[in-house]
């Protein structure tokens, strides 16, 4: 007999929270001076709950600093989501620099040289 589930997106859930917990503790909790202001874009949570990719972007900073910064901040972090949290295993935080929102201002002004481009040609 095949097992269901106990809560469907369960995982997309915990994600979600993990995400909103850990930009209010970042915000008001973290006193490393590295870590200025950060955006947690997205979490990505493993099957398991053991391991959580943290996709981060910055207003200001360098990106590096900052990653290494979490990444070391990283047992304070998962220690404040596991008072909040209420699962068994809160998981081990691994946080990655998210150049998505750079890619896509590159991609705006590539689009719009090719169209003010192609508007003086005709």
């Amino acid at each position: 007999m095949k097992r269901k589930a106990a809560t469907p997106n369960r995982g997309f859930k915990v994600a979600d929270q993990i995400q909103r917990d850990l930009a209010e503790i970042i915000a008001r909790e973290l006193k490393d001076p590295r870590v200025g202001m950060v955006t947690i874009n997205a979490v990505e949570v493993t099957p398991d709950y053991a391991h959580a990719k943290v996709f981060f972007s910055l207003l200001v900073g360098d990106p590096e600093e900052t990653t290494a910064a979490l990444n070391q901040a990283a047992g304070f972090l998962r220690n404040h989501l596991f008072k909040r949290l209420h699962i068994h295993t809160v998981p081990t935080l691994h946080f990655q620099f998210d150049r998505t929102t750079e890619r896509a201002a590159d991609m705006n002004a590539l689009i719009a040289k090719a169209v003010s481009s192609r508007s003086k040609e005709e």
